[in-house]
């Protein structure tokens, strides 16, 4: 009995085997980083928020490495309802905010603006802050946890060292 079951099991794990490259070949950078749950407009907010956080300079800034994109994944995937609707909730008071104080939505304002917005929404509700806290923890790992960062910056090597045997040992 034992080995029809050791038989069964290794059949389907061998179909599984078979099926897998051909499954996988329809993926792609751009269908597996997508996530429906923002619309594009609030997406882009995102990503003016992140960059508004970690600026372009000399380096990359977290909108061209898609820091945005990590945040929104992390939210969607590893933290809870409360923080995904505080996301939502947060992105709509930033735009708000920011056509009260400069009358225009936040992705128009330039850079001083948009700091001087995110800087007051932090310092407004318990909720507001909580949302530009989150960001910026998700954007600061994001960012740090880039290939660009971890490359250029932490000088990071995929093996480091090397082992060299059969050396002469001096005696």
């Amino acid at each position: 009995m034992q080995r029809r079951t050791a038989l069964k099991s290794l059949s389907v794990a061998l179909g599984g085997l078979v099926s897998m490259p051909a499954w996988a070949t329809s993926w792609t950078p751009d269908s597996i980083g997508n996530d429906k749950s923002l619309s594009a407009s609030d997406e882009a907010i995102l990503a003016e928020i992140v960059e508004t956080i970690i600026p372009e300079t000399k380096t990359p800034g977290a909108k061209s490495l898609k820091v945005h994109q990590f945040a929104l994944r992390m939210i969607n995937d590893c933290y809870g309802e409360t923080a995904q609707k505080s996301l939502r909730q947060g992105l709509a008071k930033t735009d708000d905010l920011a056509k009260q104080i400069n009358s225009k939505p936040f992705i128009e304002c330039d850079a001083q603006q948009r700091k001087d917005t995110i800087l007051q929404l932090s310092k407004a509700d318990d909720a507001s802050k909580k949302f530009v806290e989150m960001i910026k923890n998700l954007t600061i790992r994001g960012y740090t946890n880039s290939e660009y960062y971890m490359v250029n910056v932490q000088k990071y090597v995929m093996a480091p060292g090397f082992y060299h045997g059969c050396v002469p040992v001096k005696q």
